[in-house]
């Protein structure tokens, strides 16, 4: 069994993993979902809970990422961010390209009681407002956005810009989503904030508003194909 120190050292080799191992582990458990739609339910749980202690495992290696505070402004400008995002994932569906068609997850569609679906729901909800936002945003703009930066990216402040980073981040955030479009442009407003603010925090919030505000007007609506 490896010691903490041990694990030190593999982390001063591979200053990387903490930030891609959680995304890409998410992923993983994801893709079999369209093989074994029947699993869904288990492995969205599965993999909130599995990355979810992964970011709480490694918090203090992304401590100095998080920790700069937002300031009231910021805040408002974060959740207005957030709401924009909702507008702009929601408002032209049906009319840009998709990959594919996304039945979604209807938690009353699998046959369970309604208690069951109701846990599912709650689940959907922490996963999407909560450990999906920061496991994205510490993935894609704390991580990749510097990385391309420079391949020593603790050394790049957060919110650094250039060209390629900013939008080659916002480029593959989409392609990330069955609506690649919308998903480029939000990945775009997202940067944006990051780079304004200089705050990864912001993003972060801004991400979870959306995902939450999603996850609500799906309940609302029915449209069980946005999630």
């Amino acid at each position: 069994m490896r010691t903490r120190e041990d694990r030190v050292k593999l982390l001063l080799k591979k200053p990387w993993l903490p930030y891609v191992f959680p995304f890409a582990l998410f992923l993983l458990l994801t893709g079999p979902v369209q093989f074994f739609p029947a699993l869904s339910p288990f492995l969205y749980i599965a993999k909130t809970i599995i990355v979810g202690a992964l970011l709480r495992f490694w918090r203090h290696e992304y401590a100095a990422d998080i920790s700069p505070k937002l300031s009231f402004s910021e805040w408002l400008t974060a959740i207005f961010c957030g709401l924009l995002a909702l507008v702009i994932w929601i408002v032209p569906e049906g009319y840009l390209f998709q990959f594919g068609q996304n039945s979604g997850f209807d938690p009353y569609a699998l046959g369970g009681s309604k208690a069951a679906a109701s846990s599912l729901i709650a689940v959907r909800l922490i996963g999407a407002a909560v450990v999906v936002p920061v496991m994205e945003e510490l993935f894609w703009r704390s991580f990749l956005m510097r990385y391309l930066i420079n391949p020593d990216f603790r050394s790049v402040p957060v919110g650094t810009f250039t060209w390629l980073s900013f939008i080659g981040v916002a480029i593959l955030f989409g392609l990330e989503h069955h609506r690649v479009i919308v998903g480029i442009i939000v990945g775009l407003l997202y940067g944006f904030l990051l780079i304004r603010q200089k705050k990864l925090k912001g993003a972060i919030l801004a991400h979870g508003v959306t995902n939450l505000g999603l996850g609500i007007y799906v309940l609302l609506t029915g449209e069980w194909m946005f999630w």
